[in-house]
Formats: C-alpha cells, sequence, structure tokens
C-alpha cells in the first residue's frame, strides 16, 4: 500500500501540468499585454501622423502661395516651379523613411520571446544532471 505522505504518480503528473498551464497562462497574459500596449502606441503614432501631415501641408500650401504671389509680377512660373519640386523632394523624403521604418519592424513580442527562451533554459538546466 502506498505512503499517504508521498504523492502519487498521478498527483505528481497534475502539479506538473498545472504548472505549465499556469506558465502558459502568463505568457498569454504577457502577449496580451504587449499587444494592447503595441495597438496604442500604433494608434497614437498614426493620430500624430495625419496632424503633422495636415500641419504641416497646410503650411506647405500657403509658403507657396506666399512665395508666388510675391514674385507675381516677375517669376510667378519660376515660383511655382520650384514650389513643386521642393514637395517632390520632401515627399520622396518622407516615404524614404516611412520605408526603412517599415523595414525596421517592431519589438513587438520581444519580451515574450524572451521569457519563452528563459523558460527553455530553465528547464534544460533542471534536466542536466
Amino acid at each position: 500500500m502506498a505512503d499517504p505522505s508521498t504523492p502519487s504518480w498521478a498527483g505528481g503528473l497534475r502539479s506538473r501540468l498545472d504548472t505549465l498551464l499556469g506558465a502558459a497562462q502568463t505568457r498569454l497574459e504577457l502577449i496580451t499585454v504587449e499587444l494592447q500596449e503595441e495597438k496604442l502606441r500604433l494608434a497614437r503614432l498614426l493620430f500624430m501622423t495625419v496632424l503633422t501631415a495636415l500641419f504641416l501641408g497646410f503650411a506647405a500650401v500657403f509658403a507657396a502661395v506666399w512665395i508666388t504671389v510675391g514674385l507675381w509680377d516677375g517669376h510667378r512660373l519660376l515660383a511655382l516651379g520650384l514650389s513643386t519640386a521642393l514637395f517632390v523632394v520632401l515627399g520622396i523624403a518622407c516615404a524614404t523613411v516611412a520605408a526603412r521604418t517599415m523595414a525596421a519592424g517592431s519589438g513587438l513580442f520581444a519580451a515574450s520571446l524572451a521569457e519563452l527562451h528563459r523558460d527553455r533554459q530553465a528547464l534544460r538546466a533542471r534536466d542536466e544532471p
């Protein structure tokens, strides 16, 4: 007959399964928090980008009109051409920055992956004599 003070094989298995499920739940909660943080970061980034584009767009149009009106009598076509060229160069520069930002990616799930890596190392260390 088995000694009641020692855990049974099934009890040990249940305990390990409970530990495993607890760790999985913690990791899923961490992933959820990371997703929420990334969502808020992207929403703020999008909002600020739209506001920046709006205000800089207004400023650029008013600057182009101001320069064109100032040079209306002698060089209005030159002023319009230079303004257009400036806007094209700025647009290409912004598109280049946006492409680099997209290529760099984000750190989404970095903390979760690091925790999972540490978990695996800890399990390997326990298995080694």
